[in-house]
């Protein structure tokens, strides 16, 4: 298996588009299961104001004949630290990218964002209806509350 950042020292993309992300081959390719990934302190940049956005991305998939490597992921989401784009943007881009090189049988992501202006944006992306026989959790993460 040769990958780009596994085992490697490898520095954060200045941009998304530089990220290399990694698909190996699924080592389970006869199995239907869902993989999730959660990534509670993402962030990025207002493409207005240039201000931090913070969200709590959660990332399911059902793999087809690969899978993502994780530092891989990592160093992608990551990469968003200095992109400037609208919450629709970024949510939806990543899991459209994902798709789109991993081909993943099924692909969901759910964008939970903090508030901007008093008002929390969440967005939800997936490529299609679940595939059946595939336990799907719910992504449990709770709306908005404030401080409680």
């Amino acid at each position: 298996m040769e990958t780009t950042h596994l085992g490697r020292m490898s520095a954060l993309p200045a941009s998304p588009e530089d990220a290399d992300l990694d698909y190996p081959e699924n080592p389970r390719p006869k199995e239907r299961y869902l993989v999730r990934f959660s990534a509670p302190e993402f962030t990025s940049l207002c493409p207005v104001t240039g201000q931090p956005d913070f969200a709590h991305l959660v990332i399911d998939y059902v793999p087809g004949d690969r899978i993502v490597e994780s530092k891989s992921l990592k160093l992608f989401l990551g990469s968003f630290r200095n992109h400037a784009g609208f919450h629709e943007d970024c949510t939806v881009g990543i899991g459209k990218r994902l798709a789109d090189e991993m081909k993943p049988v099924w692909l969901r992501i759910g964008g939970y964002w903090y508030p901007r202006g008093g008002i929390p944006i969440d967005v939800f992306w997936q490529t299609g209806a679940p595939p059946a026989n595939v336990w799907i959790p719910d992504q449990a993460v709770p709306g908005y509350r404030g401080r409680g």
